[in-house]
């Protein structure tokens, strides 16, 4: 058997783990934030799976002060407080961690690296190949040829494994037990340990390059020239002191034997009660195998809905990260509890035949509330065929009607319930019902009557959470759903359809769908209610429902001998942008290869000596490093920025586009989402709009492919003009904002004239660029760090500006504290239309993660007004456009444009009223003025 021990230094990894997740944090159902054990049980269980190790133990500190806090009282004073949430945390991965039968080592008075270092000494001697996985730099004077450091991939990363060879390296040194040297004359930030004053990474390379050793330069000060010469003979005796707390002990009483480090089989029945409590349910039957269950997927015609991610075009999500696919599930009750269809026996009834449904229509009639699901063949409504209907309207009990693949005899049953669809009475109630009402809008069906989307019931009671009808039923129900899968198969080639599956099972399986979603409206009504958001419910996002389905059922044209041609012309252009980089470079290489690209730009050409590099050891070589090395004059940095957006734009969007167009209308239809993102604003996906590039000539080129229907119909924009400034100055009541938006002044010139105190005739276009940037970033958390980054101007100048601002504009100011504020003492923020978000960091005591809440709490009201206006506004002209019998269409929806598939003679007249509409659909406080604006043409760049 290979000897490979692994040894983990777990706060390390659960403060990774933690942080990891902080934008997207999983919340349970008793509202527990499980971000550290999620992640560190993933980490726990790829080091296993992939490097199999023979031998395996997790070290910890404990809360006892070690000889180092004897030392020196202040070591590691300067850390802010742990976050309450890994306080928390820490007990259930030790019972996490005892699940998988893998020792969990401590001891007072020591910390885990110096447990870890003890016992990499003890494994090495026995013969043992021992990785410590840490990011921990400092644990690089520990390594030998036995002895590596394993960094796990974080935030996308790959592992990286450092032995020997990769330390001297990393710290510029010839022998790793000078990683100890560098540490006492640099000192460590992060356990505040001082070193020398003034001396930094690079400095004390240099010196031990000469001297060897930290002793040896202590000696040697008074033969050092200059100022560092001082410094060293300043703060020798702290040198001396910070190497010692540096060092790290490999005699702690710890032992290592082979057969208690030994990797065991799991105590399933121990994972399954602690993965229960914290609901890593996907999770648990992932790792445990057929005893937990097969995974649950929502039906087929759910999928969508309320996934809480951004998708690119195809669907795929952005971003994200260390992300396993585990990672998606919802919070649940405890695996064991969640009741089945087994424990229910509901009474489940098929209806078939004329008779029958004529029956079930005179016996729905009379009822006011039906909960309503279709089956399909396909999870996009704009193709999918109608397999059957199910319909609930108690608890329990519920009714299925089986579509034949015939479209003729579909519509015949389709018929038959008409008395029910035009009933304008009912209350239609379904879990993403924009889906099932753009099927039926396929065969000529559209309901009458009110709806209630449990989707987005649940959206506005908790915008955070993740809200499949599988999810919400076992979180606020107790009950798991059938799996689709058990119907139809498993995900693959293989798949079968819906219209594959026998009557008996597919009743079953439907009708419980209109069943639990009939109950979890009984649930949700009181909560709307309780937690006051029945009006963003039932004035914002019930009716956009019928709105958004009108629009995806239209879609928009795409001109593809415009792509087809564009294509063609970004890929010469992106050869020409290559050879340049090459001839710039002086050498070919793959300029898609970031280590290579790396390499070429800061050891061949040596443009920044003082490069940063990722945590696999790698350059960076972002867009903001690339940026910084244009603005210093280098023409290879701006080449590579051309060669990427163009083949990006190609890619991504060019080449993209046409594979979207639906066979059936020869059109793009664009799927909506309502219920993804925490602020309120619309999401799109396949193609995903929001992400179209508008800030490069290059990336606008793109919206000529978006034209109208035909000869007879025109494209016209709308827009709101500056709309989240104008709520900022609303929400603040600011005096000086509020005047410059009701005079109709420039903001941004106005602005600048307040901030450097000159006449509005004479801010210069720099000025005015500077104020802009503070208009737009202070409300959303930038300080002068990142406003001196963004101008690319000093420290110093940035934070004059915003000094200068807070001062001009006072009533910003006051905003941003009053909120933090309510928050603190409420839990939530809320929009104008009353959409709440809820912050339960908001009074951490770890300053990040406060931070992050109070940055929420700041920019969460703006951006969410902003999302409920223009969703007030879609209603309001749709509705308009109705009543005066338009025959245009309203067809998309981009942030704050509207997009419209005008017929020609009707724009003198559509114009005004999609303007007068969009801006009255959400007055502002002070009255602060809403300005839209219109724009026509032959294609989308042209209209906007």
């Amino acid at each position: 058997m290979e000897k490979k021990l692994f040894l983990l230094d777990a706060y390390a990894l659960v403060f990774r783990a933690y942080y990891a997740l902080i934008r997207s944090p999983r919340i349970t159902s008793k509202n527990k934030n499980t971000n550290a054990q999620f992640g560190f049980t993933n980490t726990l269980v790829e080091l296993i799976n992939k490097q199999k190790p023979s031998h395996m133990a997790v070290c910890f500190d404990t809360h006892a002060l070690t000889e180092r806090h004897t030392d020196f009282a202040d070591y590691k004073a300067n850390r802010q407080e742990t976050p309450e949430d890994i306080l928390i945390a820490v007990p259930d991965i030790k019972r996490i961690i005892k699940g998988f039968n893998i020792p969990v080592i401590e001891s007072d008075g020591y910390e885990a690296d110096d447990i870890i270092g003890t016992l990499s000494r003890q494994a090495a001697a026995q013969g043992y190949d021992v990785f410590m996985v840490t990011p921990d730099k400092d644990y690089g004077q520990l390594v030998s040829d036995k002895i590596k450091i394993y960094k796990p991939g974080y935030q996308g990363g790959d592992v990286e494994i450092m032995g020997p060879e990769e330390v001297c390296a990393k710290w510029n040194i010839k022998d790793v037990s000078q990683v100890i040297d560098v540490l006492g004359l640099m000192g460590d930030a992060v356990d505040n340990i001082p070193g020398i004053a003034g001396v930094g990474e690079k400095t004390a390379a240099k010196l031990l390059a000469e001297y060897e050793t930290l002793e040896n330069v202590v000696a040697n000060a008074e033969n050092i020239k200059g100022a560092l010469g001082r410094k060293v003979q300043e703060g020798k005796e702290m040198a001396i002191l910070s190497k010692k707390l540096a060092t790290i002990i490999t005699t702690v009483p710890v032992a290592f034997h082979e057969e208690d480090f030994l990797v065991k089989d799991w105590n399933n029945e121990a994972l399954k009660e602690i993965f229960g409590e914290l609901e890593f349910r996907t999770l648990a039957k992932r790792l445990l195998g057929e005893e937990s269950g097969e995974a649950a997927p929502a039906s087929a015609a759910k999928t969508q809905a309320g996934k809480g991610v951004q998708i690119d075009l195809f669907g795929n999500v952005i971003g994200g990260g260390d992300i396993t696919e585990a990672e998606g599930e919802e919070p649940s009750p405890e695996v064991s509890t969640l009741k089945t269809i087994r424990d229910t026996q509901p009474d489940y009834k098929a209806v078939v035949g004329e008779a029958a449904i004529r029956e079930l229509v005179d016996a729905l009639l009379p009822v006011t509330e039906v909960c309503f699901d279709t089956e399909t063949t396909n999870i996009d409504a704009n193709l999918a065929e109608l397999v059957g209907m199910s319909f609930s309207v108690k608890a329990g009990t519920g009714y299925y009607i089986p579509c034949p693949a015939d479209r003729g005899e579909t519509k015949k049953i389709l018929d038959l319930l008409a008395p029910l669809f035009e009933d304008e009475q009912k209350l239609w109630i379904g879990q993403n019902l924009k889906y099932d009402l753009l099927v039926l809008k396929w065969y000529g069906v559209e309901p009458k009557g009110n709806i209630f989307d449990t989707m987005l019931a649940h959206y506005v009671i908790e915008p955070d959470g993740k809200r499949s009808m599988d999810q919400l039923s076992a979180r606020y129900l107790g009950y798991e759903p059938i799996h689709i899968e058990e119907l139809i198969g498993k995900k693959g080639k293989t798949q079968g359809t819906m219209r594959d599956v026998e009557i008996d099972k597919i009743k079953d399986y439907a009708t419980e769908d209109a069943d639990i979603t009939f109950q979890l409206k009984e649930v949700f009504q009181p909560m709307l209610e309780k937690r006051q958001v029945q009006k963003v419910f039932e004035e914002v996002e019930n009716p956009l429902v019928r709105v958004l389905t009108d629009m995806e059922f239209e879609g928009v044209r795409i001109d593809e001998e415009f792509l087809k041609n564009y294509s063609k012309e970004l890929e010469k252009d992106a050869a020409e942008a290559e050879k340049n980089v090459f001839e710039s470079a002086g050498v070919r290489f793959n300029l898609a290869s970031p280590k290579q690209l790396g390499e070429i730009l800061f050891e061949r050409l040596k443009l920044d000596s003082s490069a940063r590099k990722t945590k696999t050891g790698q350059y960076q070589t972002g867009e903001d490093v690339l940026l910084k090395l244009a603005a210093k004059g280098h023409a290879i940095a701006d080449q590579i920025i051309a060669f990427r957006e163009l083949t990006k734009l190609r890619s991504t969007y060019v080449d993209a586009l046409p594979q979207l167009i639906n066979p059936k209308t020869g059109r793009v239809h664009t799927t909506y989402g309502q219920a993804v993102a925490v602020t309120g604003r619309l999401a799109s996906n396949n193609p995903n709009l929001q992400n179209i590039p508008v800030r490069t000539e290059r990336g606008k080129e793109i919206r000529k492919a978006f034209i109208p229907r035909d000869e007879r119909h025109i494209l016209l924009s709308a827009d709101y003009s500056q709309i989240e400034l104008r709520i900022v100055a609303a929400m603040s009541g600011d005096a000086n904002m509020v005047n410059a938006f009701k005079q109709g002044t420039d903001i941004h010139t106005a602005t600048a004239s307040k901030v450097f105190n000159v006449e509005m005739d004479a801010v210069t276009k720099e000025m005015r660029y500077k104020s802009k940037s503070v208009n737009f970033g202070i409300i959303y958390g930038q300080g002068a760090f990142g406003l001196a980054d963004n101008l690319g101007i000093s420290r110093t100048e940035a934070k004059g500006i915003i000094d200068s601002y807070k001062k001009e504009f006072s009533g910003i100011q006051r905003y941003m504290d009053d909120t933090i504020n309510f928050a603190r003492e409420h839990g939530y923020v809320q929009t104008l239309m009353g959409r709440k978000r809820w912050l339960k960091d908001i009074n951490s005591s770890n300053f990040t993660v406060r931070g992050f809440a109070e940055r929420n709490a700041i920019n969460s009201p703006i951006q969410g007004t902003a999302a409920d206006m223009i969703k007030l506004a879609m209603q309001k002209v749709a509705a308009a456009m109705k009543k005066a019998g338009f025959k245009s269409r309203m067809i998309l929806q981009v942030h704050d444009e509207l997009i419209f598939d005008a017929l020609k003679e009707e724009v003198q007249e559509l114009k005004p009223l999609v303007i007068e509409n969009m801006q009255a659909a959400l007055p502002l406080p002070f009255e602060v003025p809403v300005i839209a604006e219109c724009g026509e043409g032959s294609n989308w760049l042209e209209a906007h």
